[in-house]
């Protein structure tokens, strides 16, 4: 009786490959636009206050007959959290509860005859509520 014994033959053992070297990670686009004129009313906000502003917060709250509406408020101090939109020389604070609602959104300013305010533009928008007073998304 015979056996065989078959044996195998292992790659012989080869340096270790080095590491690729992480990607660099490309700039997170800024969640806001801010156009001049908007800048330039945030500006005059700012030093109508008479004491020191870190920006102006905006965020969205549950309000009106179509789900959401936009705040805006001054911010003494930023938040560990808030996303910082540093545009036209004007900071604006973003609350991280808002950040999701508010990516791509322009804020500008317009007067017209009747009204001034600040407008946003957002793309996230399914639908507003007839008075223009707050959103759905």
């Amino acid at each position: 009786m015979s056996t065989t014994t078959e044996t195998t033959q292992q790659p012989a053992p080869t340096a270790a490959a080095p590491a690729p070297a992480p990607r660099a990670r490309r700039p997170r686009p800024q969640v806001m636009k801010v156009t001049p004129a908007a800048a330039e009313r945030v500006k005059a906000l700012i030093e109508s206050r008479g004491k020191p502003t870190a920006g102006i917060r905006i965020g969205v709250r549950s309000k009106g007959c179509s789900g959401l509406s936009y705040t805006l408020e001054f911010a003494d101090a930023a938040q560990p959290m808030d996303e910082v939109v540093d545009t036209n020389g004007v900071k604006l604070l973003i609350d991280p509860k808002a950040a999701l609602f508010l990516i791509g959104t322009e804020m500008d300013y317009a007067e017209e005859k009747l009204k001034s305010g600040f407008v946003f533009t957002n793309p996230n928008e399914k639908g507003r509520c007839g008075c223009g007073e707050s959103f759905h998304v």
